[in-house]
């Protein structure tokens, strides 16, 4: 565990004639069922997993998993650190479900998950996982995590936080890291950024970049792909992708309204040069 969050992105092909074996949980964890089927067996009881369920598993427990009615499944499993899950509050009952019924207030998130592993969400994967951590634990003890009262030192965190997240935007910046030096847990850090600033810090550090790139763009003559690597994107098809979902239109053509053709700012997404 090398964060708050480790995110596996599980594939099973195992079918019926595959015997079922003893596992144990590495570490405690949230899995969202992304399609597929399978039973999931926890001490004496036994749940039968469909796209849209939540495995939860308790760092330690044995469990079985079993592949009686269909071959192959997918889950998106979050690990979380001891940390966090403290910081999640619940108690440890809350970790001893077992498994929790397609709801539509994990299924969303789930799906905000995979959005960000697959780069399509400005959301942060680390941070997704987090919200789908915090919503199942109010869904199980019925209690919502209310966003945290911002006092005037707390508004300055994240202001502060904002402001370096600003000026280091074109270097790696990760939740853990920014709430280390906020001097906060990452799920509280996470939480207070976005009850003040308005959008979480993922958010805030990619549009920081698209801030950062447009300016490049309109600017000077480097290449986009040096624009891209510049504001801080590791790789050239997630910048054209992020700028094109900001702007509207590809880097290039950004610049060529930049350099004068305004009309092409007017061009629907997907028919800009």
């Amino acid at each position: 565990m090398t964060g708050s969050v480790e995110v596996v992105d599980y594939r099973c092909e195992a079918g019926p004639a595959a015997m079922p074996y003893a596992e144990e949980h590495a570490a405690t964890s949230i899995s969202y069922v992304r399609s597929g089927g399978f039973g999931y067996r926890l001490g004496s009881r036994a749940f039968e997993m469909v796209a849209g369920s939540a495995v939860v598993g308790r760092a330690g427990d044995d469990y079985v998993c079993t592949h009686d009615h269909q071959c192959g499944d997918a889950c998106l499993c979050f690990r979380l650190s001891p940390e966090l899950v403290e910081a999640l509050g619940g108690g440890a009952e809350v970790w001893r479900t077992g498994a929790v019924p397609p709801t539509p207030e994990l299924a969303v998130l789930g799906e905000l998950a995979q959005a960000a592993a697959g780069g399509h969400s400005e959301v942060g994967l680390d941070e997704a996982g987090m919200l789908y951590a915090g919503r199942f634990v109010s869904l199980v003890t019925g209690k919502r995590h209310a966003p945290p009262d911002a006092a005037g030192r707390d508004r300055r965190r994240a202001v502060e936080a904002a402001l370096y997240i600003d000026d280091h935007a074109d270097q790696p910046i990760d939740l853990e890291s920014a709430a280390r030096r906020s001097g906060l847990s990452p799920f509280h850090f996470l939480r207070l950024f976005a009850k003040v600033i308005g959008v979480t810090p993922h958010q805030y550090l990619l549009r920081a970049r698209v801030r950062r790139a447009a300016r490049m763009l309109a600017g000077d003559e480097r290449p986009v792909t040096d624009v891209a690597y510049d504001s801080g994107f590791g790789d050239l098809s997630n910048f054209v992708r992020t700028f094109r979902r900001a702007a509207g239109v590809s880097p290039r053509a950004f610049r060529k309204a930049a350099r004068g053709e305004r009309n092409i700012l007017q061009v629907r997404d997907g028919e800009a040069a």
